[in-house]
This record gives structure tokens, sequence and C-alpha cells, in this order.
């Protein structure tokens, strides 16, 4: 379950953004657990790195929300810190501290949902995720991270990575299957790509990492639409 902090000092905006919560949990399936602070002091008193997401006012009584978030990042280097303010150049500050982004108030639901979203994204591509492979007589665990691409050899399946390459029995199909909820797509119908290490596109080349592959012109505009969905969750 993901953690939430919602740290404002305005109570009805707080319960505002909790119903928004509840709102995301209802469309997306993601569940969420929510704690409210009144006020930066009060997140920071004895603040440990539980959360996985902050949603913090700029502009609180006590202790504003950029001071707040300085004192967090000297003990937190992982939080997703969000920014809630009614002036985007005070929010645009944010970026000294490791911001995600921010959001303007009044909130709107969408926009709101968007940055959620962004964070989730986010921790989904922090998770590690693991594919055994089988290889040479015996299995090797693969961080599907480190993959750069994969490539169809008949009833083998050629792994390129920052390990080295392997060789699994196989179809490309079946290992595509298995990162279906990974960053992964084809650009031609023989090379299964990690969108993570994909480093530019030129005309109809992807540079995936130290690799120069070919775009097919039938899987072109998946594969580019892809890409942009790719690029746009992590707010590149």
């Amino acid at each position: 379950m993901i953690k939430i902090a919602i740290v404002e000092d305005e109570a009805a905006v707080r319960d505002q953004l909790t119903d928004y919560v509840r709102c995301y949990t209802r469309q997306y399936g993601t569940e969420f657990e929510v704690t409210c602070f009144t006020d930066g002091d009060e997140i920071l008193e004895n603040y440990r790195p539980a959360f996985d997401i902050i949603f913090l006012d700029v502009e609180m009584k006590r202790l504003n929300g950029m001071e707040t978030a300085q004192r967090i990042r000297e003990l937190d280097d992982d939080v997703l810190l969000i920014f809630i303010t009614n002036m985007a150049q005070y929010a645009i500050k944010g970026y000294s501290v490791g911001a995600l982004d921010y959001v303007l108030k009044p909130v709107p639901y969408f926009a709101f949902s968007q940055q959620l979203q962004k964070a989730v994204n986010q921790l989904a591509r922090r998770a590690r995720h693991y594919l055994a492979v089988p290889v040479d007589g015996g299995m090797r665990r693969l961080d599907t991270a480190a993959i750069y691409y994969m490539e169809s050899d008949g009833h083998k399946v050629c792994l390129y990575t920052e390990d080295g390459d392997f060789i699994a029995p196989g179809a490309l199909k079946a290992f595509e299957e298995k990162l279906a909820n990974r960053p992964f797509a084809r650009c031609n119908s023989g090379y299964l790509v990690n969108l993570a290490q994909v480093h530019g596109v030129q005309q109809s080349e992807v540079q995936v990492g130290p690799h120069t592959l070919q775009i097919s012109r039938p899987r072109r505009k998946a594969f580019l639409a892809a890409l942009a969905d790719y690029i746009g969750g992590e707010g590149v």
C-alpha cells in the first residue's frame, strides 16, 4: 500500500485532497494510506522515512512548505514531494529540494490526479522487478531494469543487458507477456525494447543503451506512442 502524507493548514483543503485520493482509488483501484498534518512542524516531529508521497502546502502559518521540505530532505532522500501553492513561482523553488512537481490552488481533481498518477508511476519504476531466465542448463535472475532489449532468434531469445548477453529458449511473445506490466514495447517484430533504456529516436532508428535498432514501419506508431506515454508518466 502506498503511504501518502498531506501537509496543509486549511482544513477544507485537507478534506478535499483526502476525498480526491479516495476518488482516485475508486477510479484506478490503487490503495493508499493517508495521514494528514496541519503544519510542517507537525510532520517533522519525530519524522521517519515512512511516506512514499508528501503533498505539501507552500504557505503555512508556523513553518512554510519550502523549509519543511528542506528539513525532510535532510532525513529522507526518497520520498516524492509535490507542492500545493497559490503561486507557481513559489513552487519552482521546489526543484532545489527535488520536488516532483506542484499543483495550483484551488486544486481541481484532474490536476491532482495527474500528479498522483505521475508519482505512482515513479514509485512503480523504482520497485525492482526480476525475471527468471533459463540459461546454460540453469537459471539466471535478471533485473528487468538492466535489460536493454530482447531479440527473437528462432526458438531462442537473446537478452542484451548491462550485465552481459544471455540466450534463453522460448519465444519473444512469452517474454513480452511476462513483462506486460513493465515499460517494454516492440520497435519491430523481432525486438522487445526496454523504454527506460531508450536514449533517443532518429528517423527509423532507436538508440537503446549502446545499441542502435531499426524501427519497422508497421510498429512505428505504436512504439512511439508507448515511448511518449512512458516519458510523459515520468515527467520528463
